[in-house]
């Protein structure tokens, strides 16, 4: 199986995770890779050709959401060391939401975090649309309430996305980080057996 452009399954089960520094490294490496390039590069092209479009015909708003709800619930699942998250979703991705440095300002309300997954995580990754009134634009803040609908800033949750993700490579670079290594590692041992 294909982690990513560089790295296979083979090349995950040869790394020595228990007593080299050096393949940890080459580990946090290969969820790099395999993170930027099926999403984040995809997403930035989007955003970077909607970008040149005037506010009001930019239209690629859904697929941006769409793949950073699917990373924020996939990078919940690795802070956790979730093999899946199913049957938790809800709870893994409301939880990414109020607990990720930068979200939980957006989402302090518990109610607001289940209110967002919904109408916009559930809505777009399953019914291809919003389940609300709520609206995706490329301006103002991250999240707003206006006039009591959620609106959401897909510029700036994807650049929130990819700063958390890099925030939590940082960290997993760390050897002191054994209990969040420890769950990478369980995710990451699940996605090489299948």
């Amino acid at each position: 199986m294909k982690i990513s452009l560089g790295y296979t399954d083979d090349d995950w089960r040869k790394l020595d995770l228990d007593n080299n520094e050096n393949d940890w490294q080459t580990a946090v490496q290969m969820l790099e890779s395999r993170i930027k390039e099926r999403y984040f590069d995809p997403v930035d092209v989007l955003l970077e050709f909607d970008e040149k479009q005037p506010a009001h015909k930019r239209s690629f708003g859904f697929t941006i959401l769409a793949i950073d709800c699917l990373l924020a619930e996939m990078f919940e699942s690795f802070i956790e060391g979730h093999e899946s998250s199913e049957g938790k979703s809800k709870e893994v991705f409301v939880r990414f939401l109020t607990t990720r440095p930068r979200f939980k300002t957006h989402f302090a309300d518990e109610n607001l975090a289940k209110k967002f997954y919904s109408e916009y995580r559930s809505g777009i990754l399953h019914q291809g649309e919003i389940q609300g009134d709520g609206l995706i634009w490329s301006v103002g803040s991250m999240v707003m309430n206006i006039r009591n609908r959620i609106v959401v800033n897909r510029t700036a949750f994807h650049k929130a996305i990819k700063d958390e993700f890099s925030d939590y490579l940082d960290q997993l670079r760390s050897p002191q980080e054994t209990d969040l290594r420890s769950k990478f590692k369980l995710k990451m041992e699940s996605i090489c057996k299948r």
